[in-house]
């Protein structure tokens, strides 16, 4: 009997692989627990569109863990140890005969957090947009708000593969993902994201005083269409520095939520919550015997720190007993740990004041305006509780100062501000002539990645597509 059935079942996988015309051309299979694609494009009503917005502020934060966690060793702010699986320290710092590949831990065969979750948010957002243009459930005005938000997700997001592969370039027409667009250059990308950010404005301004759907407690304080308009001018500035548009950043951060005199960490939050919801992926319990994995962090962030440094004392915690953990070429030893996350429902600042005020430095800095410059550069550090900089103030200095500064107002946050920043920097005639040496790799005698390949994916899909 069981003979029997095994042939049988043997001849009914034949005939299905011998009926098939092509092994890709897989049949519908409508799923009766969500909507198709097509029920939310056509005529979507208020509810729909709410929904679809739900979706992209919850897609939105998909590549928090793995752009803090990943960029952040990239850049030597911090060591993510694992004492079970140490790829994530071999790989990502480049120790012993690491050869970088398509398929590096954590980052894997689709880019993960920093390519596979971004692209997915613009994926959520595009639907979005054609729903509005499909709809005679809102209004023009309502429409505006709902596209101006959606292209401002889109510019945040496509920042982050854009910067994550740099000179190898991404991708920006993927609307249609079975026949998505040519890679095109850092740069090209880059004023794509600024026409993506510019056009989301300009719907935001246009759009009254009310919205048609609602946004998390994250956007509290930006959930009107003006509000939006300063989240969005806030990314632009952020924008603006990798395009060195100077007084385009110093123009974007004066239309932003800047503001001198308020509370530094002010800004646009990713949400978490227990239960069904996502966790906050950052938070890690304090001083726990024998961790398995804990994000560390890095000695030389920890030797470069600046006396009475109030920024050291909020964010870093001191291990009651180190954590070592040994590799194939080297032991690596956290004698702190990140504390800023207390529980694992607090929210993740996306872009806050602190940047914003940092931004406008570094733009004054290159704008020859050095006054200016160590004014906002004061900001910070008495903040800090370090005193105002006294140093020269040559552009060269004042912009190694600024960059100082964002090594610890920025730390290990979800932007991989150290790694990005000293890229930026690093080359003929600019600050930095090593990006390695600058980024420091003396405790781990690693090495510092200036891009990253392709993810294997994509390599997969551009063989496939030209056979």
């Amino acid at each position: 009997m069981k003979k029997n059935i095994k042939g049988l079942f043997l001849i009914i996988t034949l005939a299905m692989l011998l009926s098939a015309c092509d092994p890709f051309d897989i049949e519908k299979i409508e799923d009766p627990n969500n909507p198709s694609v097509s029920s939310v494009t056509n005529n979507a009503t208020k509810q729909q569109i709410q929904y679809l917005v739900t979706g992209l502020e919850s897609k939105h934060r998909d590549y928090v863990s793995n752009v803090t966690n990943g960029w952040g060793s990239l850049g030597r702010e911090i060591w993510l140890l694992n004492s079970s699986d140490t790829r994530n320290m071999t790989e990502w710092l480049g120790l012993g005969n690491f050869q970088l590949n398509s398929n590096v831990f954590g980052f894997g065969a689709t880019g993960g957090g920093s390519y596979a979750s971004p692209y997915s948010a613009v994926k959520q957002a595009n639907i979005i947009l054609d729903a509005c243009v499909n709809t005679a459930n809102l209004t023009d005005l309502e429409k505006k708000s709902v596209t101006g938000f959606s292209k401002t997700i889109i510019g945040y997001q496509l920042m982050i593969p854009a910067n994550w592969l740099y000179g190898n370039g991404i991708r920006i027409d993927v609307k249609d993902e079975t026949n998505p667009g040519p890679f095109v250059s850092y740069e090209v990308a880059l004023d794509h994201i600024k026409t993506q950010l510019d056009e989301g404005y300009a719907d935001l301004n246009a759009a009254g005083s009310t919205m048609p759907f609602k946004l998390s407690a994250g956007f509290a304080g930006y959930d009107t269409p003006q509000g939006l308009a300063k989240v969005n001018r806030a990314i632009a500035a952020r924008l603006a520095v990798y395009r060195k548009d100077w007084q385009g950043a110093l123009e974007a951060v004066n239309q932003s939520f800047m503001n001198l005199t308020g509370n530094l960490n002010e800004g646009p939050k990713h949400t978490y919550s227990a239960g069904a919801d996502a966790v906050n992926p950052l938070f890690a319990p304090l001083n726990v015997p024998n961790p398995g994995n804990l994000r560390v962090v890095s000695p030389s962030t920890l030797r470069d720190t600046t006396a009475g440094d109030q920024r050291v004392k909020d964010k870093f915690s001191r291990l009651t007993t180190p954590f070592i953990v040994t590799t194939s070429s080297v032991a690596l030893t956290g004698e702190y740990q990140d504390k800023r996350y207390t529980s694992n429902t607090l929210p993740v600042t996306f872009i806050k004041n602190e940047e914003l005020i940092l931004i406008k430095a570094e733009a004054e800095a290159q704008l020859d305006q050095p006054l200016n410059a160590v004014a906002s550069i004061n900001i910070i550090r008495n903040a800090a509780k370090i005193g105002d900089y006294s140093g020269p103030t040559d552009k060269v200095s004042l912009l190694k100062e600024i960059l100082y500064q964002r090594r610890y107002s920025l730390w290990a946050e979800p932007g991989g501000h150290r790694w990005v920043d000293v890229r930026r920097y690093t080359g003929p005639g600019l600050l930095f002539n090593n990006m390695s040496e600058e980024i420091d790799t003396s405790f781990d005698k690693g090495v510092v990645y200036t891009q990253f390949p392709l993810p294997q994916a994509e390599v997969n899909w551009e063989l496939y597509k030209n056979k």
